[in-house]
Formats: structure tokens, sequence, C-alpha cells
């Protein structure tokens, strides 16, 4: 019997959160970026140029953030347990957020990356976010024991929150960075 599927389920399961947080984190501040920019009625380059920066720089701290908390939670925790074992665990759960933020993170750079109209990049890019949002929600259904549509509209709906505070804090702020539109 090929036991497989039962070895990415616990591998998945052990990192679903890294996962999760990084996905999740990734796809938000970048949109969270994008949206700003777009209520401020900023060109599309400041969104390229703000976008890559944090998905880079936010990335790297989300990873070694991730990496330093499971060790430090791993030593108090798990004192009998062989350092390099440690080390070994929150390396991965660090790669993970890491990989998983920058994955996710991307999908909002997107339409501003391809060759769109300008008028189409942001309802694109809404869009995008939305679809990726709602799959890695309901991608956890996987996992665990939630249904697919719940575990989606939870993560849809934090998203649209923070994308529509950044929204409004680019709009109410656009005066103060010489956008008139």
């Amino acid at each position: 019997m090929d036991d497989a599927p039962r070895r990415w389920r616990l591998l998945f399961g052990h990192y679903l959160g890294d996962i999760i947080l990084g996905a999740n984190d990734g796809i938000i501040t970048t949109f969270a970026v994008v949206a700003g920019v777009a209520g401020a009625r900023l060109p599309g380059s400041v969104v390229i140029v703000l976008g890559i920066a944090n998905l880079l720089a936010d990335g790297i701290s989300m990873g070694a953030s991730n990496y330093l908390g499971s060790r430090s939670a791993q030593a108090v925790h798990n004192a009998d347990c062989p350092l390099p074992a440690q080390r070994a665990r929150a390396l991965g759960s660090g790669v993970a957020t890491l990989l998983a933020f920058v994955a996710a993170g991307i999908v909002p750079l997107l339409a501003y990356l391809l060759p769109l109209a300008e008028a189409l990049r942001f309802p694109a890019t809404i869009a995008l976010t939305g679809i990726t949002l709602f799959s890695v929600g309901a991608a956890r259904a996987l996992i665990l024991p939630r249904r697919w549509w719940a575990a989606g509209v939870s993560m849809f709906l934090v998203g649209a929150l923070a994308a529509a505070v950044a929204y409004l804090t680019g709009w109410a702020l656009r005066a103060l960075v010489g956008t008139t539109g």
C-alpha cells in the first residue's frame, strides 16, 4: 500500500501553520501595498518598487522571525530533544513561512508585472488576490476538519478587511503625497 499521501499529510500538517501564516501575510501585506498606492492614486511603477521591496524584506523577516521563534519555543518545551533536531525543525518552519510568503505574495503584483492596460491592473489585482486568499484558506480543509468553503471565506474576509483599510488609508492620505486624482 502506498504511504505517500499519509507522509504528505504529516509533512503539511506539521508545517501547515507556517504555510498559512506565510501565505496569508504575504498576500495581504503585498496587496495592502498595492491597495494603498491605488487609493493614493500613485503611478503603477510605485506598486512594483514598493511591492517587490515589501515581498523580499517582509518575506525574509517573516521566515527569520518564525525560525527564531520556533527555536525559542522548542528550547523551552523540548529540552529533551537534541539541539540539531530542534534547529532542523525550526529551519523547516522558517523556510516554509518564507516560501509561502513569496509564492502567495507575488500574486498581487502580477497585474503590474504583466503587460495590462493601466485601468485593468487594480481590478485584476483585486480578483487575483481574492481568488488566492480564498484558495489558500480552502486548502486548509485538506488537513483540518473544516468545510472548504468556510475555511476559504474566513481567510478571504481577513484579507478584504486589511485591503479596505490600506485602500482607504491611501485615499485619505493622498493629499500628503501630492496626488490629485
